[in-house]
């Protein structure tokens, strides 16, 4: 079943003013030149900046198609929580995504599928679409718990009225992200796959056909074709490769 390639840049605690407007403005003129020349984008863009430079992308790429999202979201709408965003304000802000259940949130605040999965919810609530990350670490996969970890993480994390239209699911080797491992494709391919199956069961065949399923494991323009070329891996939650114009237009001219 046809699923459009989404690349996504995870550009975690990096950028200031003017890095976040050479980096987007410059994804966006090559956006811009691609339909010069006739050519049609047969991926989407998104990029995630950190909170307080989403609306200045988000101005940056207007008119390019490209979107942009959160890395992060709170699952209450407002209140008394300091130093939190609430989904709504980040819609407000412009942006159309939000990552949650990264594994460095997971690890560094201790988030728990339940929690991720408020937030996922939240997140859907206000109108955003979501990107759900789950994953194992090394251990977990010496153990040789690796599907085993990723399905109890899906079933804990995805949100109730998740569909393939507002939901995206990216794995996440712990192991691989930022380290410069990177599964094989035919690693990474088994997992998506039994992700996939999991879905299956979860929201039916139609629905798990339809979602897409990103890899989020130090992909970059180097890999980016062979990952991208097995079944079920649907683009990339890229990290460190997203911080270039030159890198992260390689990886989505890579589709």
């Amino acid at each position: 079943m046809a699923r459009k390639t989404l690349i996504a840049g995870n550009w975690k605690m990096n950028g200031l003013k003017k890095d976040a407007k050479a980096l987007a403005g410059g994804l966006a003129r090559k956006m811009a030149a691609l339909r010069k020349k006739g050519g049609r984008a047969n991926f989407e863009m998104l990029i995630c900046p950190p909170f307080p430079l989403l609306g200045l992308a988000a101005e940056a790429v207007k008119g390019s198609g490209i979107r942009v999202g959160a890395q992060d979201c709170h699952a209450e709408a407002s209140g008394a929580h300091t130093g939190d965003t609430s989904a709504q304000l980040i819609k407000n802000a412009g942006a159309s995504y939000a990552i949650v259940g990264h594994s460095e949130r997971r690890t560094d605040h201790a988030e728990t599928d339940r929690e991720i999965k408020a937030k996922a919810e939240a997140a859907l609530a206000a109108g955003l679409k979501v990107i759900v990350c789950i994953g194992e670490t090394l251990k977990e996969r010496k153990a040789g718990q690796t599907l085993n970890v990723n399905r109890k993480q899906l079933r804990g994390s995805l949100p109730a009225g998740a569909t393939a239209a507002n939901t995206v699911i990216a794995y996440e080797p712990v192991w691989a992200i930022g380290t410069g491992q990177v599964a094989t494709p035919e690693q990474a391919q088994e997992v998506h796959a039994a992700i996939r199956k999991a879905l299956k069961s979860k929201l039916g065949p139609a629905e798990a056909g339809k979602m897409r399923i990103l890899y989020g494991g130090s992909m970059k323009p180097g890999n980016a074709d062979e990952l991208l070329s097995q079944p079920d891996i649907d683009g990339g939650l890229i990290g460190g490769a997203s911080l270039t114009v030159k890198d992260f237009w390689g990886i989505a001219e890579a589709v």
